[in-house]
């Protein structure tokens, strides 16, 4: 059966490393928090001027000024640390955050990235998207498979683009998938959720993918 969001999450956190700064963008990025392996030191950073972001507090213990760049109530740790949002996007920008996990509403087989608008939608901006796909040294979507029944994971993207051939890995409840950042435009489906088919990944996929190592 399709990964839960939160299996989704857990999957994401695999590819954290030791050492690692990682940024999570908002929606089902933020889960990742909760599912850090233990004892593996990973530093996650926030747009809006933080370093050292812990877990989801329990209810009835949130901290109202302590939230992340999606406004969600967060917890520190004991190394966490507070900047400006300038110092923040500083180190995105300078090339010092690892990896950033992100949704999405459209990805394209050669790893361009739409998530910021949809046309004729009031929206606010594109917020610190850009930078976080132009100054990171590998980018992971994480978002479900379709949208209204249509795929999300396409041979072109239709809506404005975030950055152009970012994109190094698509996690959604059906499986992962492995882009080609640079050279020939190339998808691979390293692994499914268990018990979703071939077929099904297939039927609700436009991108063209290969199975990996096969």
């Amino acid at each position: 059966m399709p990964w839960t969001r939160d299996q989704m999450a857990a999957r994401a956190a695999r590819e954290l490393q030791d050492g690692f700064y990682v940024n999570l963008g908002i929606g089902i990025p933020t889960l990742v928090a909760n599912h850090v392996p233990a004892g593996m030191n990973v530093q996650l950073q926030s747009e809006n001027g933080m370093l050292g972001l812990g877990p989801f507090p329990y209810a009835g213990e949130e901290d109202p000024d302590l939230i992340n760049a999606g406004k969600q109530t967060i917890t520190e740790l004991p190394t966490s640390s507070y900047f400006s949002s300038a110092d923040s996007f500083a180190m995105i920008r300078g090339g010092h955050i690892d990896l950033s996990i992100l949704g999405a509403l459209q990805v394209a087989e050669n790893g361009d990235l739409a998530n910021w608008m949809i046309p004729g939608k009031m929206v606010k901006g594109m917020g610190g998207a850009m930078d976080l796909v132009a100054g990171v040294k590998k980018v992971v979507v994480l978002m479900e498979h379709t949208a209204g029944g249509k795929p999300k994971l396409l041979k072109q993207c239709t809506l404005p683009l975030t950055g152009a051939r970012v994109v190094d890995m698509v996690i959604t409840e059906l499986g992962v998938f492995r882009l080609a950042r640079r050279g020939e435009p190339r998808v691979e489906l390293l692994e499914m959720a268990p018990e979703v088919t071939l077929e099904e990944v297939k039927a609700k996929t436009e991108a063209e993918f290969t199975l990996a190592n096969a």
